[in-house]
C-alpha cells in the first residue's frame, strides 16, 4: 500500500516521519507533505485558490480532484490512499468531518481517502503516551501531565508547554508564534522516537493506527 499523507504544518511531518513507519512496517510506502496552516474549506468547494500559498484546506477539493484523476490511472496491484491529518481546534467534529466527506464525494472519480483528526490539536497524540513525553522531558510537571484528559478540548498544546517548558506557555509565548513554531517542532523530534503507537491513550490517535493499519490490510477494516 502507498500513503499520500497530508499534514497542515511542518511539526506535524516531523511527528508522522517517525510514527508512520513505527506502524505500518517496512513493505508499505509514504510520502507526507506538510503544508502552512489549516485554512478553511472554499465556499463551494472551489479550486481556484492560490497554490502558492500552500493552506491545507484551502487546497483541498483541488488536491482530491487531483489524487482521484491520478490514483485512476494507477494499476489495480498498486492500491493508493489519501489520508489527510489535521486538528479539529474548535470546530466541532461531526460537522467538520461532513464538510471533509463533502469534498470527497464531489470527487469523480474518488480517491481511496481517510480523514484523521487530532482532537483539539496534534499535541494530544502526544499526551496520549505520558510516558514518551516523560522520556523526552525527565523534568516535565507531573501535575501537569496528570490532570490532562485525553482529547479534551482544553488548550492541549498549551497544557503540554506548560508541563515541558521552563516558565510554561505564558513565558513561551513571549517569544512570538516563530518561537512557538520552532518549539513544536522540537517537541515533535523528541517525543516521537519515544512514543509506543501500540499503547497510546488518545481516542483520536488510535482512529488514526486503526485507518492505517486497515488499509495496509494489517487488521480488518471496521466502519468509519
Amino acid at each position: 500500500m502507498h500513503f499520500e499523507i497530508l499534514v497542515e504544518d511542518q511539526s506535524g511531518k516531523k511527528t508522522l516521519d517517525i510514527l508512520v513507519p513505527k506502524i505500518i512496517g517496512d513493505e508499505h510506502t509514504f510520502n507526507i507533505h506538510p503544508y502552512k496552516g489549516i485554512g478553511r474549506i472554499p465556499k463551494g468547494l472551489s479550486t481556484d485558490g492560490d497554490v502558492s500559498k500552500r493552506i491545507l484546506l484551502d487546497q483541498l477539493p483541488r488536491l482530491l480532484r487531483g489524487y482521484g484523476n491520478t490514483f485512476a490511472k494507477y494499476p489495480a496491484d498498486y492500491p493508493t490512499a489519501v489520508i489527510l491529518v489535521c486538528d479539529l481546534d474548535n470546530k466541532c467534529l461531526k460537522s467538520f468531518r461532513q464538510e471533509l466527506f463533502n469534498i470527497l464525494n464531489a470527487c469523480n472519480p474518488k480517491p481511496e481517502t481517510r480523514f484523521c483528526i487530532a482532537i483539539e490539536e496534534g499535541e494530544a497524540w502526544f499526551l496520549g503516551d505520558i510516558p514518551a513525553v516523560k522520556a523526552a522531558y525527565p523534568k516535565a510537571k507531573e501535575s501537569v501531565l496528570n490532570a490532562y484528559e485525553n482529547d479534551s478540548i482544553c488548550g492541549t498544546w498549551e497544557c503540554l508547554a506548560d508541563a515541558v517548558y521552563s516558565g510554561g506557555y505564558t513565558a513561551l509565548s513571549d517569544k512570538g508564534w516563530q518561537g512557538v513554531g520552532a518549539e513544536k517542532s522540537q517537541c515533535a523530534e523528541k517525543i516521537s522516537p519515544h512514543m509506543d503507537v501500540l499503547n497510546n491513550e488518545s481516542p483520536s490517535f488510535t482512529y488514526f493506527r486503526q485507518k492505517l493499519l486497515e488499509l495496509s490490510g494489517s487488521i480488518d477494516s471496521g466502519v468509519g
